[in-house]
């Protein structure tokens, strides 16, 4: 199997990535990497391996590039060419911790959609309280959606946290505005129809205070709600925290039971650490692409490997092919 990554893509890059890339390497020892980026760069931080490919580019498509534009105009861009890698079947999987709206037009323009997907979807996996993560689709790949394409959002993010997240029967929420049935604009109706009828572990819907509960394996919505429920659960983390930290060194007391609390706090943090969790998978491609949170350090790249690899071994993206053929021809 073989991992194509761009080098210099993310708030960190590359030294990030290719710290990651050393941790995947060691994790995953039948698992070659082609890497894009500056080879200079690249061969100076990066020590010599047997399964590491290099493609050499200087061209970087930059956070404030304008996503559509730069994937057509800058033709030798790292991402470009990455994900040209699993176009042309050269790689497998193609990472990236890059703009993420050039990544999703590049997974749409070079990689290709699924015959019968009407829209990718961005798919995040975030922390609970049961330990065991829940999957958010969509997180802002489409700001609005109909019913059928939410419908396949659950389809798809069933199949993949059966496979990948190891769920048995994933249960499956719509992020609403409350738990009733009759809950929700007609967009939300409608799809909570296709959801109830389906063959789905359909659990209802779920408000945004119960996403990190467990309560659900895998939440749906439009990626405007997505988006934004991801957002306010990574502020209010940040914020919780820095509130906590705030109050624990006011004063000596406060320090002296900090102290006693460390190992709690630790691992605390390490529960709601995203970089724990890979990426966010782009739903509804021809081969997985993994958009890895911009601030990613080593961890979390080397999660977001480790995602893609699992994608791969289970036949992610075949399945959510066949079931979408499946649907088709039943329709």
């Amino acid at each position: 199997m073989k991992v194509a990554i761009d080098v210099m893509g993310g708030d960190h890059a590359p030294k990030s990535v290719l710290d990651g890339v050393e941790l995947a390497l060691q994790q995953h020892p039948t698992v070659s990497f082609t890497l894009v980026g500056d080879e200079n760069v690249i061969s100076a931080s990066l020590s010599s391996h047997e399964r590491v490919q290099i493609i050499h580019t200087t061209e970087t498509i930059l956070s404030t590039d304008e996503p559509v534009r730069a994937v057509r105009r800058k033709k030798q861009a790292s991402m470009v060419l990455m994900a040209n890698e699993v176009k042309e079947q050269q790689a497998d999987v193609c990472i990236s911790a890059g703009n993420t709206g050039a990544l999703m037009a590049a997974g749409l323009f070079v990689v290709g959609r699924i015959p019968g997907v009407e829209r990718p979807a961005l798919a995040p996996t975030l922390p609970t309280v049961d330990q065991k993560g829940v999957v958010l689709l969509d997180a802002g790949a489409n700001v609005d959606a109909t019913a059928e394409q939410l419908f396949q959002f659950a389809t798809m993010g069933s199949i993949y946290a059966e496979k990948v997240r190891g769920r048995t029967q994933p249960r499956i929420g719509l992020l609403n505005i409350g738990s009733e049935e009759n809950k929700g604009s007609a967009l939300y109706k409608d799809a909570y129809a296709l959801l109830k009828q389906s063959d789905l572990h359909f659990v209802g819907n779920i408000e945004a205070r119960d996403v990190l509960t467990g309560t659900a394996d895998v939440i749906v919505c439009d990626g405007f709600t997505g988006n934004i429920a991801l957002k306010s659960v990574e502020g209010t983390a940040m914020t919780v925290f820095s509130m906590l930290k705030t109050a624990l060194t006011s004063s000596v007391s406060a320090k002296l039971a900090a102290g006693v609390l460390k190992p709690k706090l630790k691992a605390l943090k390490d529960q709601m650490d995203y970089s724990e969790y890979g990426g966010a998978a782009l739903f509804g491609l021809k081969a997985p692409v993994i958009k890895a949170h911009g601030s990613s350090d080593a961890t979390a790249i080397a999660s977001a490997i480790t995602q893609g690899v699992q994608m791969a071994e289970q036949r992610v993206i075949a399945q959510i092919h066949e079931q979408m053929k499946d649907e088709k021809s039943s329709s």
